[in-house]
């Protein structure tokens, strides 16, 4: 029996519609890797890119749980000497959601040059309008 080796002009992409309106930070997170990591394929290969497009909308009205809204800090660092900012949870959804999101999927992707590849295919709109509508995404609860 041979191993399957997917090859990059085999895989077919599809398009994920994902609305977070009301859903839970981390198991979102962990539903959107899941799927630009590929990996519920059949064919999944580690070093091809297989994962699909999504598109992620309501992200400002994603919730956490517990006392994560005021104690989940976030870091940022310039690297220039006094660069160090720090944001509370409810103040980095209040100026930017779409960061909260896209720092916890980045979080659960490989640590490599893949992970740059497949952060390209995901979409994140604040609000329920987005632009990708030509390619007719499957919507996904």
């Amino acid at each position: 029996m041979k191993t399957h080796i997917a090859k990059q002009n085999q895989i077919e992409k599809k398009w994920f519609l994902i609305d977070a309106k009301g859903k839970i930070l981390g198991r979102l997170a962990v539903k959107i890797a899941g799927i630009l990591t590929g990996k519920g394929k059949t064919n999944y290969t580690p070093y091809v890119e297989m994962g699909d497009y999504v598109i992620v909308i309501n992200v400002k009205e994603i919730r956490v749980t517990g006392k994560k809204a005021k104690e989940k800090t976030y870091d940022h660092y310039t690297g220039y000497p006094g660069g160090r900012d720090e944001y509370v949870f409810e103040d980095l959804m209040a100026k930017k959601p779409e960061e909260v999101l896209f720092r916890a999927v980045k979080g659960m992707l490989p640590k490599n040059r893949m992970a740059d590849r497949m952060l390209r295919h995901l979409k994140i709109y604040a609000g329920s309008e987005y632009q990708e509508s030509a390619q007719k995404p499957v919507v996904v609860s």
